[in-house]
């Protein structure tokens, strides 16, 4: 039992830095990214070509004051956002990032638990981010913060619907809600983003939407509401914020992955007759590149779309995606008991 304990805190220790550490140089490639879509440089001073810019930017923020308007509600202010790194953090805990490796005698799982209803997990938990950004903007004591989260909640609800729908699709295909067994079911080319197309899609729209990321970031609209949720926030708690986003769109990058992509999957590794060790760190490699990819597509939309207007974000979500899921479901039901 002490030995299966410390194995699980050496793992939560090692994801929580790797997540941290990738948020920083998730911050540093999107200015990278957008400043090649532009045409300019971006940062390129602090450190070679920039690389130490993100460290630069969390002195600076740890720095400045901590300013809380007069008539905000201060434990509030002040709790939303470790609500949000909260479950930006807790998240990431049911992502596999390997199958198993062998080190010192132990075979150890290359995933801090193995929860066999890991998908309600992810679902509940994300659920939960609505929160730290609704409180937020109601605490701030300020209209444009109060706009701000409750755009947010209107725009949770409307595309949790259709991403908890999506999932449903590679639960009839795979019988399980592990997330360990729903990327075994895909070894070789049997992807989900080859079987369930749509749910691909839907999944991956929702998830624009729950992270805030453009276009979907309607709770932050600058032109409109100057940050939205976090106008009146500043220092570390506004850099919390920070780090939420970021880290949320590396989770979302990590789940999109693991139900659709294949996970830590590369078609027949596993009979290609390498040593095991070398396979365990050829899937942590492989996991790696594709949420890596997925990070860049996520950079990628941000500076090539337009926001949406708060009509468009709600006609799309209630309109368009929801009924689409609930076709998806049908459709693969269908299908899946036919081929029984």
């Amino acid at each position: 039992m002490g030995i299966e304990l410390l194995i699980t805190a050496i793992k939560i220790t090692i994801v929580v830095n790797v997540v941290l550490i990738s948020v920083a140089y998730s911050v540093y490639a999107e200015r990278r990214v957008s400043a090649f879509i532009q045409n300019r440089l971006g940062p390129n001073r602090v450190g070679p070509k920039g690389l130490l810019q993100p460290f630069a930017d969390v002195l600076k923020l740890a720095l400045k004051e901590d300013i809380v308007p007069s008539n905000a509600n201060k434990p509030i202010h002040t709790l939303a956002p470790m609500m949000s790194i909260f479950v930006a953090l807790t998240t990431i805990a049911v992502v596999p990032f390997g199958n198993t490796i062998e080190l010192f005698g132990s075979v150890i799982a290359l995933q801090i638990t193995d929860v066999n209803v890991g998908i309600l997990y992810l679902l509940a938990l994300t659920s939960l981010g609505v929160y730290g950004i609704t409180l937020s903007g109601w605490s701030s004591n300020s209209k444009y913060s109060l706009f701000g989260g409750i755009r947010s909640s209107a725009q949770m609800i409307s595309y949790e619907l259709s991403m908890g729908l999506s999932v449903v699709g590679v639960v009839l295909i795979t019988g399980s809600l592990s997330l360990q067994d729903i990327v075994i079911h895909q070894f070789g080319w049997k992807w989900n983003i080859v079987l369930q197309p749509v749910g691909f899609i839907i999944f991956l729209v929702a998830s624009f939407a729950e992270t805030n990321r453009a276009p979907f970031d309607l709770p932050e609209a600058e032109p409109e509401l100057v940050g939205g949720y976090h106008t009146e926030y500043s220092s570390m708690k506004f850099a919390l914020f920070f780090l939420a986003e970021y880290a949320n769109m590396i989770v979302a990058s990590a789940v999109i992955t693991t139900l659709y992509l294949g996970g830590w999957q590369f078609p027949y590794l596993q009979t290609f007759g390498l040593p095991p060790i070398v396979t365990s760190l050829l899937q942590i490699l492989v996991f790696c590149l594709k949420v890596a990819f997925m990070i860049f597509f996520f950079i990628w939309v941000r500076w090539s779309l337009p926001r949406f207007r708060y009509d468009q974000l709600m006609n799309l979500g209630w309109k368009v995606m929801l009924p689409l899921s609930i076709a998806n479901i049908v459709v693969t039901a269908i299908v899946v008991s036919l081929l029984k």
